[in-house]
């Protein structure tokens, strides 16, 4: 007796001919619906982050409300400074939560790696126009190779860099910044006691400005001198390590307010570190505006590097063209180098304009 199955006359056996396939998988089938254009949508501007929600400022209302990243941004994110489009309960109602729906584009975008070998980037702020690097002469020590970073993250994302000095009452600043001589930056000074307001007005009047610094070194109470009811927490620094205590966990865009036109300060966590992993060699270069006008003398293989035989910077540093600091600048670019595994240069970069 034999189990297999048998046609009935007429009938003939199953085969792949007689699958019936589906002429649109529900996976491809197209959309039916039209998607919302968001033509409508408030205008924002992102002041806070925290713990998934958004504290975003109604551009065309000029008041705060909370908000939540729409399904379709959660990948990518938004972060403060962002501009945005609004949809949702954007009443002053108490729990109104508003979603949103499109981050606009960047005009700029600060970031930094966890180290020099992390190429993920860590955003810190968009659509900022520059960067007020705070170090304080004293208590903590400056870290002259920490604001050299500073500068380099200023360079790559496009934002004019201007640097502050406080606690100039303790110390006397001269001999810090002759680091700095070859750089034309804007350099303010400020007291403890005393917060020279005066000579930032003009600098942050209509600009976005991204406030960066070591721990402990006044960067929160300079922001609540500039903006009085900013209310920015301020810590202090320890006795026995020398290093200030972490106060601001997240950044926070203050409105600056009368005198200052439409500019804002964006306040941010002190940092003890600043990876570069991320960055363009050649905005590296840039940070160090002395030593690139060197630099553009070197021969075209030239690795600036101190085992490079032909390097310009060391004739520089050795004819005294570079100034008293011109060994130690040259020092710490060159670091930053090998750090930034940038040690040899592509040839993408700019050359001289005969070559």
């Amino acid at each position: 007796m034999s189990w297999l199955y048998e046609p009935e006359p007429g009938q003939h056996d199953l085969d792949e001919t007689d699958v019936r396939v589906r002429p649109n998988p529900k996976g491809n089938r197209p959309r039916t619906k039209t998607r919302p254009a968001f033509d409508d949508a408030h205008p924002g501007m992102v002041t806070s982050v925290h713990l998934g929600r958004y504290e975003v400022l109604l551009l065309d209302e000029h008041r705060l409300v909370t908000a939540t990243l729409g399904k379709e941004l959660r990948k990518a994110g938004a972060v403060v400074g962002d501009r945005v489009a609004l949809v949702g309960d954007t009443s002053a109602a108490n729990g109104a939560l508003s979603r949103i729906v499109r981050v606009e584009p960047r005009t700029s975008l600060l970031r930094r790696s966890a180290d020099d070998t992390d190429e993920v980037e860590r955003v810190i702020v968009a659509n900022a126009t520059q960067m007020l690097i705070v170090t304080a002469i004293a208590n903590p020590e400056p870290r002259t190779r920490l604001i050299d970073r500073y500068l380099a993250a200023a360079f790559d994302a496009g934002l004019k860099p201007i640097l502050v000095i406080t606690k100039t009452d303790l110390a006397d600043p001269a001999e810090f910044l002759k680091n700095f001589a070859g750089l034309s930056i804007p350099v303010v000074l400020n007291r403890s006691d005393e917060p020279n307001i005066a000579d930032l007005r003009d600098l942050l009047a209509d600009q976005i400005t991204v406030a960066v610094g070591h721990s402990g070194v006044g960067k929160s109470t300079l922001v609540n001198a500039l903006v009085p009811g900013a209310s920015r927490a301020t810590g202090h620094v320890n006795e026995v390590t020398g290093r200030g205590r972490h106060t601001s966990s997240s950044a926070q865009a203050i409105e600056l307010g009368e005198g200052f036109g439409s500019g804002w300060i964006i306040d941010t966590p002190g940092v003890r570190s600043f990876g570069l992993g991320h960055i363009n060699p050649a905005n590296l270069l840039r940070a160090f505006e002395d030593l690139w006008r060197v630099i553009e003398t070197c021969p075209r293989d030239c690795s600036h590097q101190d085992d490079s035989p032909d390097c310009e910077l060391d004739a520089a540093v050795a004819d005294g063209r570079l100034g008293e600091a011109g060994a130690s600048r040259v020092d710490s670019l060159r670091r930053l180098m090998k750090s930034a595994s940038t040690a040899r240069i592509d040839e993408d970069l700019p050359r001289r304009e005969q070559d």
